[in-house]
């Protein structure tokens, strides 16, 4: 079985035929499990995340129906003991898990050097994303947290993937993207920086400096800082003329 938390909750057997987790507090509990998929939740953390400060007046009998019926709709075992509740699914069969993984990964890649595997492997995990984390169990008490965390993570793993990218040559063809992402997320500088370094690759120079202007006048007005010293080096780079297209070595190069 497999269970997807990245967009709308959807859970399906090995070979891709769904199955149907009816009622909304059923698919919360899904959803909690799976997050913790392989490792017993405790009941008392189930409860609170299900119902927060209004439980049921006979909660722990309010759950216990509700893995009963999550056990009739799965068809892997929700197994409980002194620890809790269990879903017993592989890490990997959840997609977040999957991501985190993947995403990693593809960081160590990349501070390796080894640029084209790093852009494969992030390419791979933000393919697993159909929407926001947890999208249709965001009203359960326990979502917001790992729907937030997960959320910095794609950020992340996206600048990942475009670091890789620009080091591989690949600047004019990311530039869309980075355009669209630092527009939805103008006071994230690594995203700034990034689309900097990409311009000045294509020789677009007075693009770039207008993107350090535009940052830096956000940052001041929102924030009341300026930019970090990165953006700032990136920013004299710039000036001088210093941010040439990157020469492709074999060890960037895409390895499969």
């Amino acid at each position: 079985m497999r269970v997807a938390l990245l967009g709308p909750l959807r859970a399906a057997e090995d070979d891709g035929t769904p199955i149907d987790i009816g009622g909304a507090r059923l698919r919360m509990l899904l959803a909690r499990l799976a997050l913790d998929a392989g490792r017993a939740v405790p009941a008392a953390a189930l409860v609170d995340g299900l119902w927060g400060g209004e439980p049921p007046s006979d909660a722990a009998n309010a759950l216990q129906s509700l893995v009963s019926r999550l056990r009739k709709a799965l068809p892997v075992p929700v197994e409980s003991g002194p620890g809790g509740y269990r879903l017993a699914l592989a890490r990997d069969d959840v997609d977040a898990e999957r991501f985190e993984r993947l995403a990693a990964d593809g960081r160590r890649e990349l501070a390796a050097g080894r640029d084209g595997y790093a852009a494969e492997l992030l390419a791979e995990a933000l393919g697993l994303w159909h929407g926001e984390a947890l999208a249709d169990v965001l009203d359960a008490p326990f979502a917001a947290a790992p729907a937030r965390r997960l959320a910095g993570l794609r950020a992340e793993a996206a600048e990942d993937r475009f670091e890789a990218l620009i080091r591989l040559g690949e600047h004019a063809g990311v530039l869309a993207d980075l355009t669209a992402a630092a527009e939805a997320d103008p006071l994230r500088e690594r995203l700034a920086g990034l689309r900097m370094r990409a311009l000045c690759a294509a020789g677009r120079q007075s693009e770039a400096l207008s993107v350090y202007a535009g940052i830096r006048r956000t940052l001041a007005d929102q924030l009341g800082v300026d930019p970090s010293a990165e953006l700032q080096e990136i920013h004299v780079a710039a000036l001088r003329g210093e941010l040439a297209p990157p020469s492709p070595v074999a060890d960037r190069l895409p390895t499969r």
